[in-house]
């Protein structure tokens, strides 16, 4: 979904007509109170009572489209299901009461992977974690293109953690090519960025940096594996 940048009225423009609409309604309903008591049920009296309590009603609706923007915070404006637009300016914004304000941080994220255990290319067991900075770029995919995108983040990101671990051998060997995650890891990293954004980018998401945080054999091979490893050393 294309996302559509909107302005909203300023918050100290729109407070000014929120506070004429609460003095005068204040004002009506008082003044009419004092009248109805002192003149009886006349019909300017009554009329008055009557436009204080409806103006009262409509500065209550009117208060509530008021809101906050943080910086780099941003708000997606729904009426009656429809998206009409999202606000990215920051301070305090006054929109149709009517509107549902959406919420979105935009700010950079840190996702901690939890530990995988996965098999690499050579079919040894193995674990795997990786960090992944992210941030929402398109607040329109992000909300309605995808059903909650802090989830799609994380499972995506664990999807293609597997996938990567899958595609390259844990060390080199005289039988593997000269990539590896242990060996490779500015190219590794870069290519499960470039993975990440492909599948996150129909959420509006935007990849900053993607890398491992931890690379082990499975406990169950760990010391097979290092024996191996001291013996081609030697």
């Amino acid at each position: 979904m294309k996302e559509v940048e909107v302005k909203a009225a300023r918050g100290r423009r729109m407070i000014i007509v929120d506070l004429l609409m609460l003095a005068l309604s204040t004002f009506l309903m008082v003044f009419g109170t004092i009248r109805l008591a002192a003149d009886g049920s006349e019909v300017l009296n009554v009329s008055m009572l009557v436009g204080g309590i409806v103006l009262f009603v409509v500065w209550f609706f009117f208060t509530i489209g008021f809101f906050i923007l943080q910086p780099n915070e941003a708000a997606a404006l729904v009426l009656f299901g429809e998206y009409k637009g999202t606000v990215k300016r920051s301070g305090w914004h006054w929109a149709n009461p009517f509107l549902t304000k959406k919420k979105v941080s935009l700010r950079s994220r840190n996702l901690n992977g939890e530990k995988l255990k996965v098999n690499d290319e050579m079919g040894n067991p193995i674990e795997i974690a990786a960090v992944v900075v992210w941030r929402v770029e398109n607040t329109a995919e992000a909300l309605f293109d995808v059903e909650n995108y802090n989830d799609y983040v994380k499972t995506q990101s664990e999807s293609a953690l597997r996938h990567l671990a899958g595609s390259y051998p844990y060390d080199i060997t005289e039988d593997t090519r000269e990539l590896s995650l242990r060996g490779s890891a500015d190219e590794v990293s870069e290519a499960l960025r470039k993975e990440l954004q492909e599948r996150l980018g129909k959420a509006g998401v935007v990849v900053e940096e993607a890398r491992l945080s931890h690379l082990a054999y499975a406990p169950e091979i760990a010391a097979v594996m290092l024996q191996r490893q001291q013996a081609s050393a030697i």
